[in-house]
């Protein structure tokens, strides 16, 4: 037998739809290179219908792909819901890819529309040239007319700007209903693996996520906070957090393309941010710039830390100022925040200083488990296996490839991790960067956060190199903070009593900078090429 309720299919608009009608005094702030620019959701969800009226002009019907490559700002966040609430899928496109992999984007989702900032005209340039003809058929820049680049695309491409595009329509549109399953965003891997592989959303996914997202033990957001997301729209969807933060009636605060530590503060306490999130390195920068001016934070209360390990020496300088980490981990794949590392009561100090700088443990609507072999490990935070995940908001596999869960419906993340007996995740590694040392497993995640509690080190990443003996050896590549000192000798030092003797680096080599990715996650893959021969060359950094 039915129950008696009702039954609505859940849509993205509907999150635009009530932050406009309930909460219409929350804003928008954007940081744009004229300035500051606001709106409240009420103006954002005007725009969002002009938009979606002009889309229908342009040609874009439902199923159609429409690609972004934007920074975090207030238009951007209108394509998010004009596009997806329409029936068409946004195609957010990280524009720190290389053109190559930009164009194999475009033309493996087929996008006919590109959506762009003015400050990308040269790599719209670039990609144009790479698409076969007739793919591309209307750049649209995000600016005003007296903006517009000059730029030469291929015949039939059409350019316009977005303010005129808009302002030529009527916001009378009613948003459409169809089967919350229809797909709504489609987000591609950064490809340090190979090419850039998409993940394809459903509207039902991400609404789902987006309510498990402000759960008070996730990331929790409420009316009152103002939310400056650092983490890239073009980047998973922002971990959900414009549609939670629509849901929640929370106020956005965009930094756009300004994302150095000091233009990063000044916006925290210009606009009273009481929320913010991003990847370590950025808060990182942010840290530096604290300590060069001696500056504190007035409104900032927490940080979602994702993307990549959250040095432990970070989460205490921020407990100093006053401003608690919160370490979040997912990926593309699962939408994707799978776990949050908050709290739970009843464990030692201890116990709990260990959990919170976990991975954290899984939202609901997503269940995890480590396998080695054919057999789930014992969630006794020792024993390590591959971690796999299934959900509401995870994917079966790649968009235009075979399935990717296994036969009973899990996805292997490529992670290696442990549980412990409360659900806490403990990452030791990703699978293809574990160290292995005359058969023993080195976390090269370990190896990098003790370097970082040194306090001269800005950046650190730990690889396997090649040794004629133990096969492996880890070494840890190091990136000094500006104007510091320390010796080999001095780094190597810190590993005592934290690691076993045989998992200290060999070697320490310092860089000016390491490579990062797309995303901002390191790329070990270019310094596994640099530097996997370092103990050959070097026989006196070799273990004996």
């Amino acid at each position: 037998m039915l129950g008696l309720m009702q039954h609505h299919d859940l849509m993205i608009s509907d999150f635009l739809v009530h932050a406009a009608r309930h909460r219409p005094r929350a804003e928008i702030v954007s940081r744009l290179a004229g300035g500051i620019h606001r709106q409240t959701w009420v103006d954002t969800a005007r725009r969002a219908r002009q938009l979606a009226r002009a889309l229908g002009r342009l040609g874009v019907r439902p199923g159609d792909r429409v690609a972004t490559l934007a920074w975090n700002n207030h238009r951007h966040v209108e394509l998010y819901f004009a596009i997806s609430g329409s029936g068409a899928v946004v195609n957010t496109v990280n524009p720190r890819l290389a053109p190559d992999d930009i164009a194999y984007i475009l033309e493996h989702a087929e996008d006919g529309v590109l959506f762009a900032e003015a400050d990308f005209a040269s790599l719209v340039e670039q990609v144009a040239g790479k698409l076969p003809p007739g793919l591309l058929r209307q750049v649209v820049f995000l600016c005003d007319a007296a903006d517009l680049p000059g730029i030469a695309l291929p015949a039939g491409v059409a350019i316009t700007d977005y303010e005129s595009l808009i302002d030529a329509e009527t916001d009378e549109y009613d948003w459409p209903r169809f089967d919350e399953r229809t797909a709504s965003g489609l987000c591609y891997t950064s490809g340090t693996t190979g090419r850039p592989k998409g993940v394809l959303y459903t509207h039902r996914s991400t609404v789902l996520k987006a309510m498990a997202v402000n759960a008070a033990d996730a990331i929790g957001l409420k009316a009152a906070d103002r939310l400056m997301p650092v983490v890239p729209m073009f980047h998973v969807n922002a971990w959900s957090l414009p549609y939670a933060a629509a849901a929640a009636g929370t106020s956005l605060v965009m930094p756009g393309r300004f994302l150095d530590g000091q233009s990063l503060y000044e916006l925290i306490e210009a606009e009273h941010v009481t929320c913010a999130s991003g990847v370590p390195t950025v808060w990182l920068g942010v840290l530096a710039h604290i300590r060069k001016t001696g500056g504190r934070f007035s409104t900032l209360e927490r940080m979602i830390v994702g993307g990549s390990a959250c040095p432990e020496a970070l989460f205490d300088a921020y407990d100093e100022l006053g401003v608690t980490i919160v370490h979040a981990w997912g990926m593309t794949e699962s939408s994707p925040i799978a776990t949050v590392a908050t709290p739970v009561p009843g464990v030692d100090a201890a116990t709990a200083r260990r959990q919170r700088l976990s991975q954290g443990r899984v939202l609901f609507g997503i269940d995890l488990r480590a396998r080695r072999g054919a057999e789930e490990v014992p969630w006794d935070g020792e024993t390590a296996g591959d971690i796999e995940l299934r959900g509401h908001w995870v994917t079966t596999g790649y968009y235009r490839m075979p399935k990717g869960t296994t036969e009973d419906g899990w996805f292997p993340t490529g992670d290696v991790g442990m549980i412990d007996p409360d659900g806490f995740v403990i990452l030791t590694d990703r699978s293809k960067d574990l160290i292995k040392s005359g058969g023993e497993w080195i976390s090269s995640i370990d190896i990098e956060n003790i370097a970082v509690s040194h306090p001269a080190v800005a950046e650190a990443a730990a690889i396997a190199a090649k040794h004629p003996k133990w096969d492996e050896r880890p070494v840890v590549i190091v990136a000094l903070k500006p104007g510091a000192s320390a010796t080999r000798e001095e780094l190597l030092s810190v590993y005592e009593g934290k690691v076993a003797r045989w998992a200290v680096p060999d070697d320490v080599i310092f860089v000016d900078e390491l490579p990062h990715g797309a995303t901002g996650k390191l790329l070990k893959t270019e310094l596994r090429a640099r530097f996997a021969n370092h103990l050959i060359e070097k026989p006196d950094g070799a273990a004996t």
